[in-house]
């Protein structure tokens, strides 16, 4: 095995981990935004249609980062 081609490798592995922690991270980033729109949801009732709202508005982003990072992860693996 060549020195290129074990440089090739570390880069796909690298991708592929890089690629699971941005997944980790949106997991992580939409978990603590539903446990903290549903604690806000429960102090404050009148006012859950308005953090719902919110809430998915912002696990969109969250998920739209996430893909991003996944996408440029495994095509730097490539």
């Amino acid at each position: 095995m060549t020195l290129l081609e074990v440089a090739t490798e570390f880069g796909r592995l690298g991708g592929g981990i890089g690629a699971g922690l941005a997944a980790i991270g949106a997991g992580m980033g939409i978990g603590k935004l539903a446990a903290s729109a549903a604690e806000s949801m429960a102090r404050q009732p009148q006012v859950k249609d308005d953090v719902r709202g919110i809430a998915i508005l912002t696990a969109a982003f969250i998920e739209g980062v996430a893909l991003f990072g996944e996408v440029i992860c495994l095509l730097l693996a490539l």
